[in-house]
């Protein structure tokens, strides 16, 4: 799938998806990353979802995202549901959805000029 969108002011815009690979401004990656307007952090590697623990996602503590996006691959997956009180404490909305869904959104949402950040799940664990 080929996206296209007004992308206004990020450095970093998904471009395409397509199952395991995503598109950042034309370059392929086929590895699990963490994405935000003016990051890219290609090596998130991660066990079993159900163990995703906060710490993860510590790249992003400088400026933390209003709202994390979670892409879980192919198919919609929960992380554990301790993750959601400790992000809820910092003030971080969790959005999960597939892999597809979190691309197509992280666009809309960073065209709005909101602060978000998406980890994409390209690898199946």
């Amino acid at each position: 799938m080929k996206l296209s969108l007004d992308i206004g002011d990020g450095n970093y815009v998904i471009t395409g998806y397509e199952p395991g690979v995503v598109y950042i401004n034309a370059t392929a990656y086929r590895q699990n990353l963490l994405i935000t307007p003016e990051n890219l952090y290609t090596e998130w590697s991660l066990g079993p979802l159900a163990d995703l623990q906060v710490s993860a996602f510590d790249c992003l503590r400088p400026q933390l995202p209003d709202v994390l996006l979670l892409g879980t691959g192919t198919r919609l997956r929960w992380p554990d549901r301790k993750l959601l009180p400790t992000l809820r404490e910092a003030g971080v909305g969790l959005e999960v959805m597939d892999t597809a869904a979190a691309c197509r959104t992280y666009n809309i949402l960073m065209a709005e000029g909101r602060t978000v950040a998406a980890g994409l799940i390209l690898e199946e664990a």
